[in-house]
């Protein structure tokens, strides 16, 4: 099986970052790193790739992404904890993808992130919530949805427990639809 060149996307600490390598390194997902872009150079994530031996950039433009991605000879993308606008051009349309901490459509879009999206799950009063694995292509999380993992909404759950039990579900999902994509 041949390993796909992938792409990663970072803001922040770099949690769903780690949790593809430690399943590119059990042999689940047939990728190696490419780059990690980080749309700020004081995140975590860029510790992270510094750490897992992965080359590194911070990129503030959608064209400084862009070229990050094709100077290392990207083929896929994965948003891990992405918070920056950018539309995936060619040649990385229908080849992006993001995992987004709702059961979209419900709870995306500008500013839903973190725990944003657990706070509104819960003002709304939804029996469940969870995470959805889709591709990225034009407004935020907007793309095609390729898989959804269900997460029930507890009585006396705060965005900090609900966001514990999502984040469980998006460690288990995101690998797992990647593979399959890459594959």
């Amino acid at each position: 099986m041949s390993q796909k060149r992938l792409g990663i996307l970072v803001s922040g600490s770099g949690s769903t970052y780690a949790n593809l390598v430690e399943a590119i390194r059990a042999g689940q997902v047939p990728a190696v790193i490419a780059v990690v872009v980080s749309s700020r150079a004081d995140a975590f994530g860029l510790v992270r790739a510094e750490r897992f031996g992965h080359p590194r950039v911070v990129a503030a433009t959608a064209t400084a992404v862009t070229a990050a991605l094709v100077e290392h000879g990207a083929e896929w993308v994965a948003m891990c904890g992405w918070l920056r606008f950018w539309d995936p051009p060619a040649p990385f349309a229908g080849r992006t993808i993001n995992v987004h901490p709702s059961l979209l459509p419900r709870h995306g879009g500008r500013g839903m992130y973190g725990t944003h999206v657990h706070a509104a799950v819960l003002a709304s009063g939804d029996p469940e919530s969870g995470c959805t694995v889709h591709q990225v292509a034009g407004a935020y999380d907007s793309g095609a949805i390729l898989a959804q993992s269900r997460v029930p909404v507890l009585a006396g759950d705060t965005a900090e427990t609900l966001q514990q039990r999502v984040q469980a579900a998006e460690r288990e999902l995101y690998p797992r639809v990647l593979a399959d994509l890459l594959r």
